[in-house]
């Protein structure tokens, strides 16, 4: 079928299941979201049961979120080559099945197998998502859909360390943390059967075999970087940690060089690198890069410090983080909906220093207070940063979607979700200097009076994070995500439209 235009029945028409299969993918995006952060909220009691060691527990988060960053943009690709619809539900399968193993492990080691494969897992899954709404609906309505996602990745946010804490304090059938994991199973079942049905297939026009160069060398070249990070202090930093780091680069440089190479060639490269001369493409992955570190050193710090150094309950600790996802939700909804259509990139970018603004806050409440910091206290600062994240990250997806073409919106979107789930990655990772470092030796649940001083120190590189991408943000064009006149958009489309012809659905 074209990539040229959105999945239509006839010349004039869009999908008329499209809004249906919405809320399929994004269910899967929620499913997603929740999983990252119901595991944050369940890290205290799956130590506690396991005796997981704390590089085990920093892999538990890090390697999901690691095996996810090294397999998206190779997710994007197969959905590409081989159909959206079909690679986003084999994702879901397996997304469902790995949930199952962890929650079956007997150990932090299968424990750690079954996030690194339901990270895989993911990464077939969630490139898909941003692919299929980019191809499904028409450019009128992407911001609308893009905010509503958004809101939707907020409202996982959210909702993720309330049912992690009500699961885990519900003590459901006597299996402690396992319900976090378990939960996944009626969702995916769910999504399976509603995605067969009401998602349309699309693919690109020219199949081509997958860049299984590519796929080696970006693999091997991220996995030499994060690997270091996350394993480093707890083994001393040993030599062979600094050498991974330094090979890094020059395998990274030989990815960048054979995907030249194969484009050249009229190949299919894994990541098409034409794409990163549109400035709203290449600034945002720069932004969502930062976005991801500085989410990856705040929500392990951020949960460690509530249960471990404040003695907060799951529960409790789940309910101080509500303002930050309400915040987030606000601010994605009022900025696709309000500020981005008329000030452009500056929304954005006021969303940056006001989460840096929140973080310089927490800094000193955390400081000041101690461990004897009131709830209130704690959930003060996350409102600006809240409001600011959602400021950026739902419009950034549009923004960095505008320019790119349908052939390549796997890839893209593949990319997209890897440069932010790398920053996690590598935020996670560096958990153990800027946070794990500072409490010394021992762990975490025998030093709570460190726990403020770690977690504020920690705060000071999520700010710098956030003032970065401020900073980056500047690439971006002034006018982005700004309304095109209606008659002008209207019109393009139809010329679209007339010179495409009739496309069959899936």
């Amino acid at each position: 079928m074209s990539e040229n235009k959105p999945l239509r029945t006839s010349s004039n028409a869009v999908d008329p299941r499209r809004w249906a299969a919405l809320i399929v993918v994004l269910v899967a995006s929620f499913m997603d979201a929740v999983d990252v952060t119901v595991v944050h909220i369940a890290l205290p009691d799956i130590q506690a049961a396991t005796g997981a060691s704390t590089a085990q527990v920093q892999w538990i988060t890090g390697g999901y979120a690691l095996a996810f960053a090294l397999g998206l943009i190779t997710g994007g690709r197969l959905g590409d080559l081989f159909g959206r619809k079909k690679v986003f539900l084999l994702g879901v399968v397996g997304f469902t099945l790995t949930s199952l193993v962890c929650g079956l492990a007997g150990s932090p080691e299968l424990l750690l197998a079954g996030r690194i494969a339901q990270g895989a897992m993911a990464a077939l899954m969630v490139p898909q998502v941003l692919s299929i709404i980019h191809v499904t609906f028409p450019e009128r309505e992407r911001g609308k859909v893009f905010g509503i996602y958004g809101s939707v990745m907020a409202l996982g946010t959210l909702a993720g360390p309330l049912v992690g804490a009500l699961l885990i304090e519900g003590d459901l059938f006597g299996l402690g943390w396992r319900p976090v994991f378990l939960v996944n199973l009626p969702l995916g079942i769910a999504g399976l059967v509603a995605g067969a049905l009401l998602i349309g297939e699309s693919k690109a026009e020219r199949a081509a075999r997958l860049d299984l160069v590519g796929v080696v060398l970006a693999t091997a070249g991220l996995l030499a970087l994060v690997l270091p990070l996350t394993q480093g202090r707890e083994l001393g930093w040993p030599t062979w940690t600094y050498g991974s780091m330094a090979a890094s680069v020059p395998v990274l440089g030989a990815f960048v060089a054979w995907e030249r190479r194969l484009a050249r060639r009229g190949g299919s490269p894994l990541v098409v690198l034409s794409l990163f001369w549109r400035r709203s493409f290449a600034g945002g992955q720069g932004v969502q890069l930062l976005f991801g570190l500085a989410s990856g050193v705040f929500f392990l710090a951020w949960t460690l410090y509530l249960q471990l150094g404040l003695g907060f309950s799951p529960l409790k600790a789940g309910l101080s983080g509500m303002p930050l996802s309400a915040a987030m939700m606000a601010g994605a909804g009022l900025s696709m909906q309000r500020l981005v259509p008329r000030f452009g990139r500056r929304v954005l970018q006021a969303g940056g220093l006001l989460a840096a603004a929140g973080m310089v806050l927490f800094v000193g409440l955390a400081g000041h207070y101690g461990t004897e910091i009131a709830v209130w206290q704690t959930m003060l600062p996350l409102l600006p940063m809240g409001l600011g994240m959602g400021m950026i990250i739902a419009p950034l997806t549009d923004v960095i979607l505008s320019e790119v073409p349908h052939e390549h919106a796997g890839s893209a979107s593949g990319l997209t979700n890897t440069t932010m789930q790398l920053g996690q990655a590598v935020g996670v990772a560096l958990s153990s200097v800027v946070f794990f470092g500072r409490l010394g030796p021992g762990s975490p649940a025998a030093q709570a009076q460190q726990m403020p001083h770690a977690f504020a120190g920690s705060l000071w590189y999520v700010a710098a994070a956030f003032t970065a991408a401020f900073a980056v943000l500047f690439a971006l064009p002034r006018t982005a995500g700004t309304k095109a006149p209606a008659a002008a958009t209207a019109a393009q489309e139809q010329e679209q439209e007339q010179a495409a012809g009739p496309v069959p659905v899936g």
